[in-house]
């Protein structure tokens, strides 16, 4: 059974940085592609960010380009969101997502993705 831990949530102020990890299990990590979503209260689950299964392609939702990072470890089966310059509207609870079949690019549709982490809340102050 696939498990996703995610890690690394917290409260920071505003521009400060957080690094999310998301450690995952069950089934081979390296051919399968990852993702990032977050939820805010009263708000639907939203696309952050994807990767490809070997690494090669990135996807950002515009709100977060050019200050969230994804990234992936196949050797340590952990993928990363590196987010810097927070704002506010980031908070949220973001998930770790693991792509439903293999060699997939990380898109950012929901329903690409089958298998969820708890969650990990990201408080940014104002």
């Amino acid at each position: 059974q696939v498990q996703l831990e995610e890690s690394g949530g917290g409260l920071v102020q505003t521009g400060g940085s957080l690094r999310l990890s998301c450690a995952a299990s069950g089934r081979p990590f390296s051919i399968y592609a990852m993702g990032w979503f977050r939820q805010a209260p009263g708000k639907e689950r939203e696309f952050v960010a994807g990767v490809s299964w070997d690494g090669t392609a990135t996807y950002y939702t515009d709100s977060v380009k050019g200050r969230f990072t994804i990234s992936r470890d196949n050797a340590k089966d952990t993928v990363f969101l590196q987010m810097n310059s927070l704002k506010p509207e980031d908070t949220a609870v973001y998930y770790c997502t693991q792509h439903r079949g293999p060699m997939g690019r990380g898109e950012s549709s929901k329903s690409s993705y089958d298998y969820w982490g708890q969650g990990t809340q990201v408080t940014v102050s104002s």
